[in-house]
This record gives C-alpha cells, structure tokens and sequence, in this order.
C-alpha cells in the first residue's frame, strides 16, 4: 500500500492506523505560532463506528488504503442481516442491517448498491444517490400558498418523514436525495 505523509491526507481517504481502518471525515490544517504545522483529522473506523482525533504532521508517514468497489443488488433482508449478491459472479453476502444507519429505509427490494471491499471483507455500503418514494401522508394542497420556502412535512411509503413543497400531494412519487435524507425533486 502507498504510504502519504500526513498533510496529504483529505476527507475521504481510507487509511490505516493503530491496525485498523479510518476514513478521514474532517481535515483541518493547523499552523501555529509556535512549532511546526499540523493536520487535524477526525477519522471513523470503518469496522465498528467509533471515532477518533489525532494529529498528523508532514513528516508523519500513513498507510493510504485502497478499497474495492462492486455493484451488488440487494435480495432480502433476514434476521437483522442484509443479502446482496454479486452482479457477475452470482455469490451472495450477508451484512448486518446497521451497516446502513439511518438510510437503511431507502433500501428496496432488487436495488442496485455499492459495496466497498479491503481484501475480502466488506466495508461499507453506498446506496444510489437518489431513490423514488411515494407520498403516504400530508397536508392537502393549498391553493394561492406560496412555494417560496414554505415546506410541509410528508410520511413515505418506507416510513421516512421529509420536508416536501406545497404542491406535492398524497400518493404522488417523489425522489429523494439519500446523502441528506432531503426531497430532490418530483418522480
């Protein structure tokens, strides 16, 4: 694996440390009066979640971590644990449903994901960015309301409670963006 020093170190980057794997979340590069410049990066491990700060300075040398990354579409979901099978080779994975976090609703039946591999372990799962929902519930529209920055809120077929515009109703598809849990646009 390339090893970087450690002001080369971006959000994003998977590397390794204290024999585990990190991706930086959150890089800010420090110079003090005093003493010589720093980066401070705030790092999640990506094998159980927890969080970590620590300082790198230039001549600090880090493992970069190449991960790899498959398409895999989603099966069925059993006893806690998510089943994905590899698009070419036909294998199937379980991965447990946490691995998701609060976007875990968004997942639908057949839906194509990104799973990122080190070695032969799985990692991480990425679904698509944007994903159609129905609107379950909401208010009525009103007609002659304004659509400048007035949101309703609306409950999703999967559950979800999102901000919509006035203008969307019930029963009406929607696509929704699944980085910011936010409405995107009409389906």
């Amino acid at each position: 694996m390339p090893k970087i020093n450690g002001n080369e170190i971006r959000p994003g980057n998977v590397i390794e440390h204290n024999d585990g794997l990190w991706v930086a979340v959150k890089v800010s590069h420090v110079k003090p009066g005093k003493g010589g410049a720093f980066a401070q990066v705030e790092m999640k491990n990506l094998r159980n979640g927890s969080k970590l700060n620590e300082r790198f300075r230039s001549d600090d040398k880090v493992e970069r971590a190449r991960l790899e990354q498959r398409d895999q579409q989603f099966l069925y979901e059993t006893d806690g644990m998510l089943v994905f099978m590899d698009m070419e080779s036909f294998e199937q994975i379980e991965l447990p449903a946490d691995v998701l976090g609060e976007r875990r609703p968004f997942l639908q039946d057949g839906m194509t994901v990104t799973i990122e591999y080190f070695g032969d372990e799985a990692l991480n799962v990425t679904l698509p960015q944007k994903v159609t929902c129905t609107v379950v519930e909401t208010e009525p529209v009103v007609k002659g309301q304004t659509a400048a920055n007035s949101f309703k809120p609306a409950v999703l077929d999967n559950g979800v409670r999102v901000m919509v515009p006035p203008f969307v109703g019930q029963d009406e598809a929607i696509i929704v963006n699944t980085e910011t849990m936010e409405y995107a646009e009409r389906a």
